[in-house]
């Protein structure tokens, strides 16, 4: 696997040059006010500090979804709960703690990754996580729904309130934003190095992955999510056609013997 990891870290330092090169998404640009609000209350409120720390070396670091991961969703769900919150009227105190909140549910919202059904297992051990903090029962289960409803083409449960269906469909599409040029900078490299997955896997698997990207783009749930959504997955899909031509490339050489393109 000496050679295929070697080939893995071509292609996912080609993918990061691939994304330096495009244009930042419009969403940071657009709605940086909004970002900074999200940043200033993951670094500063008491409990997102706490949880935190209590992740640390918890989340699976090697399938993708550890704690950076789980950063940038946490970061982009504050971000959509406070443009989508405030255009809902929501005032600013109330607001305040709704970031908070989504932070919480972005920060735990893949603790299960590995394991079979892990939105479901996930937002119920992400409840007991958050049992006995100062959290009201009602934020910890829109938490809880937040979470089991994260996946793509899985069924969606029912929220009763505004401010948990707003949470559930911010967490969706933050966690959806990183299906675009992550997903071929950062995540895929690391998944595949912990299935152990060999080129000619990876490439048979590859056309899949790309259709269920494809079919993401038209899932955002949030107004914003689907105004700035698709440039995310669009990227990633460029990013991903690319690295696809290298990888049948170079499995065709070792095929047959022939060099591989640079």
């Amino acid at each position: 696997m000496r050679e295929a990891a070697t080939l893995y870290a071509r292609l996912q330092a080609r993918a990061r040059e691939i994304a330096r090169g495009m244009p930042p998404p419009a969403f940071y640009r657009d709605e940086a006010e909004a970002v900074g609000r999200s940043l200033a209350v993951f670094e500063s409120a008491p409990l997102v500090r706490s949880l935190r720390h209590d992740l640390g070396g918890v989340l699976d670091e090697g399938y993708g979804h550890g704690m950076r991961h789980a950063t940038q969703v946490a970061l982009d769900a504050g971000a959509l709960v406070w443009v989508e919150g405030a255009k809902a009227g929501i005032e600013e105190a109330a607001l305040l703690r709704r970031v908070e909140i989504a932070h919480l549910a972005g920060l735990l919202h893949d603790i299960l990754r590995r394991e079979e059904h892990h939105a479901e297992r996930g937002a119920d051990l992400a409840a007991g996580l958050l049992s006995g903090r100062s959290l009201r029962v009602e934020e910890i289960e829109d938490i809880r729904i937040a979470i089991r409803n994260h996946e793509a083409f899985r069924p969606v449960v029912g929220v009763d309130t505004r401010e948990g269906a707003l949470l559930s469909d911010c967490l969706y599409d933050a966690d959806k934003f990183r299906w675009g040029p992550d997903n071929f900078t950062d995540t895929l490299w690391e998944m595949v190095s912990s299935a152990g997955l060999t080129p000619e896997a990876l490439l048979a698997r590859w056309p899949l992955g790309i259709d269920s990207l494809a079919r993401i783009r038209d899932t955002f749930r949030t107004p914003t999510g689907r105004r700035y959504g698709p440039q995310f997955i669009d990227d990633g899909i460029a990013i991903g056609n690319e690295l696809h031509r290298l990888l049948a490339a170079e499995v065709a050489r070792q095929r047959g013997g022939s060099a591989a393109p640079r």
